[in-house]
């Protein structure tokens, strides 16, 4: 298994500062927040920062699971980190011996696996933490819209305002391997006050919805419903999003 805690970006607090900046509030959280009106109790894996988890601990047990030490440290210092439990762990192995209401993955998290084998440890996880009538939802990019290609950093080149910092230059510039279908990213960011530059690259995979399936299949979970974006379409071949819903098999 890939060391999940090695990505700079992730772990590095000086790379860690930037991630809400660049991953904003969307229709995924929206969608979560309405999955989770009627859950006593919800296990967020790779929470990252913890913006979801602490919008979701308002009445209910939330756990935020994540392997950086860096990211969850921004969560417990936000406004209501205090109401979320957050434990330092990776995704594929943690074992909490408590089951949750509603386990889910978002930010595309699923595609930090980067093997079949760590796909499905991850599903045993999330199969091993679901209440018998508890839902699981998780969200991966589809790689027949090959989105990676033709962006630069040139191209992807934007200006972004830090509370802190001022106004910062980020880019990203990808790479991506056809016969592993993992793509390796770089993100960089400029603080434009004082020239301060920081950059990491990392790595995702991309896995079509027909593997998906049969991996969720060979796992103690079923798929009632596969959305095709967060605003609720449901997924056909050229969707953006490939996005299962279910529950224990």
């Amino acid at each position: 298994m890939t060391d999940l805690t090695e990505d700079p970006l992730y772990r590095d607090p000086d790379l860690a500062q930037f991630y809400d900046l660049t991953n904003q509030w969307w229709v995924d959280f929206d969608y979560c927040t309405s999955l989770a009106s009627n859950a006593a109790s919800v296990l967020d894996l790779g929470c990252g920062t913890g913006e979801l988890a602490v919008a979701l601990a308002q009445g209910r047990r939330v756990i935020g699971v994540d392997p950086a030490a860096a990211m969850l440290e921004v969560g417990r210092n936000r406004p209501g980190g205090d109401k979320v439990t957050w434990v330092q762990a990776d995704a594929r192995t943690v074992r909490l011996d408590e089951r949750f209401d509603l386990v889910l993955l978002t930010g595309h998290v699923f595609q930090v696996f980067l093997t079949q084998e760590d796909q499905k440890a991850a599903l045993a996880t999330i199969a091993t933490h679901l209440n018998p009538n508890g839902r699981f939802i998780f969200d991966s990019r589809n790689p027949r819209l090959r989105t990676w290609e033709g962006r630069n950093r040139h191209n992807s080149l934007h200006q972004l305002e830090h509370p802190q910092l001022g106004t910062i230059e980020a880019w990203n510039e990808p790479t991506y391997d056809e016969a592993t279908n993992i793509l390796t990213y770089e993100n960089g960011y400029r603080v434009l006050a004082t020239g301060q530059a920081f950059s990491a690259s990392a790595q995702i995979r991309y896995t079509s919805q027909e593997e998906l399936a049969a991996s969720i299949a060979a796992s103690e979970l079923v798929v009632e419903t596969w959305l095709g974006s967060w605003e609720g379409d449901p997924f056909y071949p050229e969707a953006k999003e490939i996005i299962p819903i279910g529950r224990l098999a």
